[in-house]
Parts: C-alpha cells; structure tokens; sequence
C-alpha cells in the first residue's frame, strides 16, 4: 500500500472520512464559489492530502496523539499533550506545516476552524476532553486539510461570487 492510502486509511481508522472534511470545506466556500459541487471539494481535500507535506504532518499527528493515549512517553509531556494546555501550541505548529503551503486564506480558515470547531473537528474535540481518545494534534490536523482545501478552491476557481 503505498502513503497516499496508508495514510487515508489510518484517518478512516480514527474516524475521519474524506467526506467529513469535505463537509467543513464546502460550508467555507459555498458562500464565494458559483455552483459549487461537493465532489470537486472531496477532490481538493484530497490534493491537499496526496501532497508529501500532509503526509508527514498527519502521520505525526497519529503517532503522538498515539504515544500520549497509551501513555509511552514521559509523564508530564503526557499530561501536557492529553489536557490539550492552552498555552502548548506544538499542535498547531504541526498543523501550520499543511497550511503553510496554501498560503494567507489557508492560515485565516484555520485560526476560523480551530475555534469555532465544526463538524469532525468537533467530534474529534470532545474525545479528547472526555478521554475517550488522545486527539490533540488530530482535531488540528483536521482543520489544516479543510482550511487549506478552502484555499485551494478559492485560489484555482475561476467563478467566484
């Protein structure tokens, strides 16, 4: 199997479907895009995760979120990580390397996603506060693939309102 489906398949794992993210991205630009269609939003999100860049980000996500759930790294980076501390921003910072690639209105929809929380990322948010689940760095990394297919969408169309 090569990344791209390793990668689609441990999101699928988590839960999280290309559709979910598709979702968020569609409400984020349905109101500036003419006739936009939720199959060429599935399609940018997946741009936005074939690149080598998200593939590296996500499956770091994965695998600390991973590490801190099953308690495998220091105690106190642990606790820091699983409480999702305001002021520990590595998870954002890990984000941004997807962001960063689709420039200003990619970094805007993400601070947007980030605290309003939509759909999946809310979901994904509250097993984290429950301690269901470990998804402080997933819930970000969630919001980086729709804020930056939003991006993508708003940057390559051409009938925008």
């Amino acid at each position: 199997m090569d990344l791209f489906n390793s990668t689609i398949l441990k999101l699928e794992q988590k839960g999280i479907k290309i559709d979910d993210i598709a979702e968020i991205t569609f409400d984020l630009q349905k109101s500036y895009i003419n006739d936009l269609k939720i199959e060429h939003v599935k399609e940018e999100v997946i741009n936005v995760i074939k690149k080598r860049e998200s593939i590296n980000a996500i499956l770091t996500a994965l695998l600390i979120d991973e590490v801190v759930e099953k308690n495998l790294a220091d105690k106190d980076i642990c606790k820091i990580i699983s409480d999702d501390e305001g002021l520990y921003g590595v998870d954002e910072i890990l984000a941004l390397s997807i962001v960063n690639v689709h420039g200003s209105i990619a970094l805007t929809n993400f601070g947007y996603l980030d605290k309003v929380k939509p759909g999946i990322i809310k979901k994904l948010d509250d097993l984290g506060k429950n301690k269901i689940h470990c998804t402080t760095f997933l819930d970000d990394i969630v919001c980086a693939i729709a804020a930056s297919a939003a991006s993508r969408l708003a940057h390559y169309n051409k009938k925008t309102t």
